[in-house]
C-alpha cells in the first residue's frame, strides 16, 4: 500500500483521506463560526429602522410595524416561546415589551435578571423567531402595574418627586439604567440583535411635571449606547406635552378619531404614523365588571388604521397575569383608588392562558394580506384540566405565622410600609402590615383617612370590622383592662397612572384616633409574604388539623395530586372571602369574592407530578376545599365605553 509522510510520520492512503476529512470539517466549522460572529452579522446588516419619510424603512426597504405587546414578566418563562410563536403565526412582525423596574430592582441596589426576569433570554428568543423588538424600558411603564413599574423604595424619601429631574429620582434612574441598558444594548439591530426601536419613558404628556425630564431620559439612553430609533408614546391629550426632540411621536387609542391622526400628521409632517398602543381590550377593577371589546369593533379599527398607511401595535396582544401583588390601581375621576384584579386577560386576542380567540382569527386573516408568504401554521393549544377538588387539611392562624416574619418594629407612631426597616432598609413593598397597640377603653376608632388601602380591625384577636376609604370610623366596645388593638393593613395596589404617584405610600400613613386620643406605641409586623416566608410557613410544625376550628385570618393548606403531565388549570374558591393564593410557594395573586374575577390561573409548568402544595391566605371565611376548573370565569361583562 502506498504511504506518504506528514511531519515525518508515514501515513497510508486511508489515513491521509481521514486526515483530509478532519481538516475540511475543521475549516467549515471555523468558517461558520466566523460567519456568525456578532461583528460579521453587524457588517452584513444594511440599516436599521428609520423614520425619514412618510413610511418607515428597515434595511432601506419600506417597512410597516405590525406589532403586539407581550410582557415576559406576566407569563411563565416556560410559555414565552408558545406565546411568541402564536404572535408570529398571527402575522405580527414586531414584539413590544415593557421592562418593570420594580421587579428588576426590588431592593435598592439589588438587581434581578434571572429566571422569569431574564430579559436577555427573552430578546434572544424573539431574535430566534425572527421577530423585531420595540423595547420600552421606562423607567415608568404604567401597564396597570403597581406604581407604574417604579419601585416603592423610592417613596422612602418624603420629598420624592417621581418622573421629574428631582436629584433623588434621577440618581435612582441612572443606577437602574446602568444595569438594564447594559443588558439591552448588545441586542440592538446595529449589534446584530432584534431591537429596532426604543421608547423614551411612557405617556409623559399626561403627567408633564418637568420640562427637563424627557430630555434627561433621552440622554440617559443615548449615553449608555442606545443607537436605534427613539419613540415616544402618548394618548391624544398627551401628544401636546409628551414629545422630546429627536424621538418620533406615536399615538395611543381604542376608537379611531381622524382628527387625532390629523393632529399627529401636523406636528410631524412627512413622518411615519404609528399607533403604539391600539387597546384591544381593557383592564378590570375589583368590585366592577369584566370589560369586553367586541371583535368586530376591534377589527374594524385595525383595518382602518392599516388603510391609512399607519403602523400598529396591539396593546395587549396577550395580556397574561398580574402574578403576586403586582396589579396596580385606578384613580382617575374617582373619589378613591380602585384596585385592579389579578388577571390581565385584557380581553386580548390571545387569552390569559394562551388560547386563540375570535379576535385572534380575525386579525390573522387581516394581517395575512400584508405578507408575501403564507403565515406559519397555528401552534397547538395547551391542554387544560379541571382537577378534583383539594380538601383543606390544616390551618395556621395569622398570629402564629408572625413567628416566621422579620423582627417587629417598636415605634411610638405609625410608620408607613415603605419606611419600615426591612428588606435591607428598602422598606416593605407589597402585602400586609400588622399594627398593634394597647387600648384601655372603648369608643369610636377614627382612621382619619390614613389607612392605605384596607384594614381588618381586631381587639384581642377578635374581628371588629373593616376600615378603608369609605368606612373611616368603627365602634369599639368597652372592655376591662388593657386590650390589644390590631390593624391588619393591606396594600391593595398602588396607582399606576395619573398625577398622584407621589402619594402612593401604603400601610398607616398617619395617626389613628380612639375617641379624642391619638394612638401611640405600636408594634409593627411586616407580612410581605415573600417566597422565603411562605417556605418557612409550609415547613413549620405549627399547623393545626381542620378538626380544630380555625380563627381568621389564617393560612390554609391543601394538596393537589397530579397524575401524569401537569396541565394548566384555574382555582375557584366559592365560599371563601378574600386573600392570596400560593401554589408550590409561588404567589399566584389575590382572590376576592366581590369579583368580577372568580378564578385564579395556575400555569401547568408551576405544577409537578404527584402532590402539589396549595396554600391560601384567607381573611374571613372558608368552605374547606379548593376547586379547579378547566376554563376561566372573569365575571359579568360590560362593553368598553
Amino acid at each position: 500500500m502506498e504511504k506518504s509522510s506528514v511531519f515525518g510520520v508515514r501515513l497510508s492512503l486511508k489515513q491521509r483521506y481521514f486526515l483530509l476529512l478532519c481538516v475540511t470539517g475543521a475549516l467549515i466549522i471555523a468558517y461558520q463560526f466566523t460567519r456568525n460572529r456578532p461583528e460579521e452579522r453587524r457588517m452584513s446588516r444594511v440599516e436599521g429602522l428609520r423614520a425619514d419619510s412618510s413610511h418607515f424603512t428597515l434595511e432601506r426597504k419600506p417597512f410597516r410595524i405590525l406589532g403586539g405587546s407581550v410582557h415576559y414578566f406576566r407569563i411563565p418563562r416556560a410559555y414565552w416561546e408558545d406565546r411568541l410563536l402564536k404572535m408570529k403565526a398571527c402575522g405580527l412582525n414586531t414584539l413590544t415589551t415593557y421592562v418593570p423596574w420594580n421587579l428588576h430592582e426590588p431592593e435598592q441596589g439589588v438587581f434581578d435578571f434571572e429566571d422569569q426576569l431574564d430579559l436577555e433570554a427573552y430578546l434572544r428568543l424573539a431574535a430566534s423567531l425572527d421577530l423585531w423588538v420595540i423595547l420600552r424600558p421606562g423607567p415608568y411603564i404604567c401597564a396597570e402595574w403597581d406604581l407604574g413599574g417604579l419601585p416603592s423604595w423610592l417613596l422612602r424619601d418624603r420629598n420624592m418627586k417621581l418622573r421629574t429631574t428631582y436629584p433623588g429620582f434621577t440618581k435612582a434612574v441612572n443606577s437602574f439604567f446602568d444595569q438594564v441598558i447594559k443588558k439591552a444594548a448588545p441586542h440592538q439591530y446595529s449589534h446584530g440583535g432584534p431591537i429596532i426601536a426604543v421608547q423614551v419613558e411612557n405617556e409623559y404628556g399626561s403627567y408633564a411635571k418637568d420640562e427637563e425630564y424627557m430630555p434627561f431620559i433621552k440622554e440617559a439612553l443615548l449615553s449608555r449606547g442606545i443607537t436605534e430609533l427613539l419613540l415616544t408614546s402618548d394618548n391624544k391629550d398627551g401628544l401636546k406635552l409628551g414629545g422630546v426632540k429627536g424621538a418620533l411621536e406615536t399615538i395611543n387609542f381604542q376608537k379611531l378619531d381622524p382628527n387625532e391622526v390629523k393632529y399627529l400628521e401636523e406636528i410631524q409632517p412627512q413622518k411615519p404614523k404609528m399607533v403604539m398602543e391600539y387597546w384591544s381590550g381593557w383592564f378590570d377593577l375589583w368590585g366592577g365588571l369584566h370589560h369586553v371589546y367586541s371583535a368586530e369593533d376591534m377589527i374594524s379599527v385595525v383595518r382602518d388604521v392599516l388603510k391609512m398607511d399607519m403602523s400598529i401595535n396591539l396593546y395587549m396582544f396577550h395580556g397574561g397575569t398580574n402574578f403576586g401583588f403586582m396589579s396596580g390601581a385606578f384613580a382617575v375621576g374617582l373619589p378613591a383608588p380602585k384596585p385592579m384584579v389579578t388577571s390581565y386577560d385584557y380581553d386580548a386576542p390571545l387569552s390569559e392562558a394562551g388560547d386563540y380567540t375570535t379576535k385572534y382569527h380575525l386579525l390573522r386573516n387581516v394581517f395575512s394580506h400584508y405578507h408575501t408568504e403564507p403565515l406559519p401554521d397555528l401552534p397547538s393549544s395547551h391542554e387544560r384540566r379541571a382537577y378534583q377538588p383539594a380538601v383543606v387539611q390544616k390551618h395556621l392562624s395569622l398570629w402564629d405565622s408572625l413567628h416566621f416574619t422579620d423582627k417587629p418594629l417598636k415605634s411610638e407612631r405609625p410608620v408607613n410600609m415603605e419606611n419600615l426597616p426591612v428588606n435591607r432598609n428598602s422598606g416593605q413593598s407589597y402585602g400586609y402590615t400588622l399594627y398593634e397597640t394597647t387600648i384601655t377603653s372603648g369608643g369610636t376608632l377614627n382612621s382619619k383617612n390614613n389607612v392605605r388601602d384596607r384594614a381588618l380591625v381586631f381587639v384581642d384577636k377578635h374581628f371588629v370590622g373593616v376600615l378603608d376609604y369609605e368606612v373611616q370610623e368603627l365602634a369599639i366596645s368597652e372592655g376591662k383592662g388593657r386590650r390589644t388593638l390590631g390593624l391588619l393593613v393591606e396594600n391593595c395596589g398602588r396607582v399606576n397612572y395619573g398625577t398622584t404617584l407621589d402619594e402612593q405610600r401604603k400601610g398607616l400613613v398617619g395617626d389613628i384616633q380612639l375617641n379624642t386620643d391619638l394612638l401611640r406605641d405600636f408594634i409593627i409586623h411586616s407580612l410581605d409574604m415573600k417566597p422565603g416566608f411562605v417556605n418557612r410557613l409550609e415547613s413549620s410544625g405549627r399547623w393545626m388539623p381542620m378538626r380544630q376550628r380555625p380563627s381568621f385570618p389564617a393560612f390554609f393548606q391543601a394538596s393537589l395530586h397530579v397524575n401524569g403531565s401537569p396541565k394548566d388549570t384555574f382555582i375557584k374558591l366559592p365560599g371563601w372571602s378574600k386573600g392570596v393564593v400560593f401554589v408550590n410557594g409561588k404567589n399566584l395573586g389575590r382572590h376576592w369574592s366581590i369579583g368580577p374575577q372568580q378564578t385564579v390561573y395556575v400555569p401547568g409548568p408551576w405544577l409537578h407530578r404527584g402532590d402539589n402544595q396549595v396554600t391560601v391566605f384567607e381573611e374571613q371565611e372558608t368552605d374547606g376545599k379548593i376547586q379547579f376548573s378547566s376554563s376561566p370565569d372573569y365575571g359579568m361583562t360590560v362593553d368598553v365605553q
